[in-house]
């Protein structure tokens, strides 16, 4: 366990907070009567509130965001003087909104703040449509962080696995459908919406693995330009080991990088390949002194009873003990699932269907 008095290092917090449907009343999420009572939403703020405040986190990642301006509010009041968010939640009607945005905040001072596109050629060349975007835009704010400096905080909501269309929509549709049927069907079959619901998962998985994969590649440019330290956190709704989001991670290559002795230590191919690697906090945890290895990984997220890591926070090289260029190292990692493991109505009824998670770095003086 990483003392909280070592002299030797300087702690940062990195969280990441799926919000679960932050939005002020009278505004609705997705349905009209989505709408929480004040009593409702005076709860809530209170949960997160008495998380930020428990837990103290330095950087904190916020997902499933409605209403930007109560959590400024909020953040600030527990001490988080940064705030960043840059895209707006979709309104459906009047009062009635979709599609949350992310949200990032800070103790320390963000000095640039974009949103991340995807980038237009290389989706085509992945054979995707040329207005290809992602989901939720993620966003990338460039934190001034001590000890370290500007360090890039990649803030992402990937796609759920909630299928693209839905068969039972297309089955009600399906008299005026483009869909082929036998002259004697009226309606689409049982088998074909399985078909159809097979698609529409695959979807998902497809437009999961392109954010994934183009992301990465916009993270790389800045890389190239800037040599900032990087964090990706976030909800990805996938396990990070599922072959969607494999692209994040990946360090298998067929490329063969030529040393360049004038780059220094990055002419060496280990440093090379590296310097641009992404792995799981969680890992490097792992794998540092302070790790109880008898711990199994806890869930974010139940589906019913089978629980799922969804919540990640990715590191750059600067984070990995092992790495001759290691700024600081991973020497916490928690996951708070009491309200998902151990419920109470009175403390958690408002709560949220995640499990934030949050990791303590250790830099190195």
């Amino acid at each position: 366990m990483l003392s909280t008095s070592s002299d030797s290092h300087y702690q940062l917090k990195i969280a990441s907070f799926n919000l679960f449907n932050f939005i002020a009343p009278p505004d609705a999420f997705y349905e009209f009567d989505n709408i929480y009572t004040q009593e409702q939403w005076q709860k809530k703020l209170n949960w997160i509130a008495k998380y930020l405040n428990e837990h103290q986190p330095d950087v904190i990642a916020f997902q499933e965001v409605f209403s930007p301006d109560e959590l400024e509010t909020l953040t600030k009041a527990c001490g988080l003087d940064y705030f960043s968010v840059l895209d707006s939640p979709q309104v459906m009607d009047d009062f009635i909104y979709s599609k949350p945005v992310v949200a990032l905040a800070s103790r320390y001072p963000i000095k640039e703040a974009v949103s991340v596109s995807a980038d237009k050629e290389w989706a085509a060349q992945m054979g995707l449509v040329s207005e290809f975007e992602f989901s939720r835009k993620p966003l990338r704010a460039t934190v001034d962080l001590p000890k370290l400096g500007l360090c890039d905080c990649y803030v992402v909501h990937f796609k759920s696995k909630r299928a693209l269309f839905d068969a039972q929509d297309i089955k009600a549709n399906s008299a005026t459908s483009s869909f082929r049927k036998s002259p004697a069907d009226a309606e689409l079959n049982t088998g074909q919406l399985l078909a159809i619901e097979a698609l529409g998962r695959w979807g998902s998985s497809v437009q999961r693995g392109s954010e994934a994969a183009l992301l990465r590649y916009a993270m790389v440019e800045r890389r190239s330009q800037t040599q900032n330290p990087m964090i990706l956190m976030g909800d990805f709704n996938d396990i990070l080991s599922d072959g969607v989001l494999a692209a994040l991670t990946s360090v298998d290559t067929r490329i063969k990088p030529q040393a360049d002795m004038s780059q220094g230590a990055m002419g060496d191919i280990a440093h090379q390949l590296g310097f641009y690697r992404l792995q799981d906090s969680y890992d490097l945890y792992q794998a540092s002194q302070y790790s109880l290895s008898e711990q199994g990984r806890p869930a974010t997220h139940y589906y019913f009873a089978k629980g799922s890591v969804l919540d990640y926070i990715l590191l750059s090289s600067e984070f990995d003990a092992k790495n001759d260029l290691s700024l600081a190292e991973v020497g916490r990692y928690e996951t708070y699932d009491r309200h998902l493991i151990n419920p109470s109505f009175e403390h958690d009824s408002q709560s949220t269907d995640h499990a934030p998670v949050m990791i303590t770095l250790a830099i190195r003086e």
